[in-house]
Formats: structure tokens, sequence, C-alpha cells
């Protein structure tokens, strides 16, 4: 896939993998729109990146992909490139109380957004003669992980959906790319920083990964996987049990340092 002169809205793009996609398509020449919550994140990260075009929006609500279709539309009728990223993880113990509006946030964010955000813009995109849609997944979507079940969850969701979207689009303009993603270091992990068995040194830094995917990208490469993430399927496929006997035990030990 050709990647400048394109016209591209990403979501959650004011850090992490958000910004970095920002920043380095940016520089290949092409017509960047963010979304995010926080306004002043928003306005942070355009005095960083002054070419970046910026509009509040959250894709756990339905009012704002509506809003935000209608805004991206009018102002950038050139849009051809959608990237769902924007995410959240959460540590959760499932045997707590919690609130039935709070136990589901990321599947309303990670899983349910994408779903929406794709369904909303897919009839523009491919009256296109080069679009793509490029949705990013996880690592943790090739297994589970019990300390942040409904990441896993949604992820895995994500990235069922996404196979699918590609097969009932192949014989159309529109290109669907996944972006399977080792652990970064990205505000998603900070919060397992402290965590008994958490390795920062695995992490991978978010501007290489992201120059892999544009790589991939390039090359029509529809499944990208980064780093660990090449080594996570291929463990996934020989020794299913292996890495969730390992997540276990990190659960485990969180759980019990509570």
């Amino acid at each position: 896939m050709e990647l400048s002169k394109n016209t591209v809205l990403i979501t959650g793009g004011t850090s992490g993998f958000g910004f970095e996609f920002a920043s380095k398509l940016i520089g290949l020449g092409n017509t960047v729109i963010i979304t995010g919550r926080n306004a002043q994140k928003l306005e942070e990260t355009k005095q960083m990146l002054p070419a970046v075009h910026i509009i509040q929006s959250d894709v756990s609500k339905i009012e704002d992909i509506y809003d935000l279709y209608d805004q991206v539309i009018k102002k950038f009728p050139d849009l051809n490139i959608l990237i769902n990223n924007a995410g959240e993880m959460r540590k959760i113990f499932l045997n707590e109380e919690r609130e039935l509006s709070d136990i589901t946030r990321e599947v309303e964010i990670n899983l349910m957004g994408p779903i929406r955000m794709v369904q909303e813009f897919l009839p523009y995109l491919k009256r296109k003669p080069n679009a793509a849609i490029i949705n990013v997944t996880s690592g943790i979507a090739l297994m589970p992980f019990p300390i942040a079940p409904i990441y896993g969850a949604s992820k895995s969701g994500l990235r069922s959906y996404t196979q699918s979207l590609r097969v009932q689009l192949k014989n159309t303009n529109v290109k669907v790319f996944e972006l399977v993603a080792p652990g970064a270091t990205t505000p998603l992990n900070d919060k397992f920083k402290n965590d008994e068995g958490f390795n920062e040194k695995m992490l991978m830094a978010p501007g290489k990964l992201i120059d892999e995917a544009i790589r991939g990208m390039k090359n029509d490469s529809y499944e990208i996987y980064p780093g660990l993430a090449k080594i996570m399927r291929i463990v996934t496929r020989v020794a299913p049990k292996l890495l969730l006997s390992q997540t276990a035990k990190m659960y485990e030990k969180v759980a019990s340092g509570k």
C-alpha cells in the first residue's frame, strides 16, 4: 500500500501507538486527523505535532461516532485510511464486586468502538480507489491474560472480527490490516510496572513498533507481528498452554500481594 498523500483518521492519537502513527505518517506526507477523549491532551499533541488535526471524540459513545463522521467527511473529504487504535487495559479481579456498567468498559472501547467506527465509515471508504482499515489488537489477543481478562477478551474479539472483515471486503478497494502489538513502553502498561514478574526490558519501544507496522502496510502484510508478537504467535500454536501458565503465575503473584 502507498503510504503518502493519504488522509488518515486515527482514534486515540494523543499518546502511545496513536501518537507514533500520527507523527510518522505526517512525516511521510499524509494528512492526519487524531481523536481523543481529553481536550487538553489533544491540544498538547497539537503543540508537539503542529500539522496534526484534532477532534475530541470518544469511541465508546455512539453519538460521538456519528458526530465524528459528519465532521471528518465535511472537513476531510479525501479520507481513505482509518486506524482503530483507541484502547484501555485495566487490572480486574473478577471475584470482586463491580458495577455492571463498569465491568465491560474495555469491550465498549476496544471492541464495540472499532466495530462501530468501521460500520459508520466503511460505505465512504469503499468509494475510494485505495483505502484501508487498520485495527490495533495485541499479542494478548492470542491467549488469555488473567490479570486483565476483559482487555484480553476484547482484543481477541477484535482479532476475530478483523479476520472476518478482511474476508468480506476481499473484493473491494478496502484493505484490512491487523497490528498485533506486543507489550510496549506506552501509558497502557504503566499500571503494571510495580507488579512482581513485570519486566520492562521485555517491552518494545513504540516508535520501533510503528516503524514495523508501516513497513508491513507498505508490503501489504495484512497481519503484522512486531517484536515479541512473532514469538507469541509461534508459542501459542506449538504449546498453547505454556503462555497461559506463565500469565496465570503473574496473576497469582499480583492477587496475593493486594
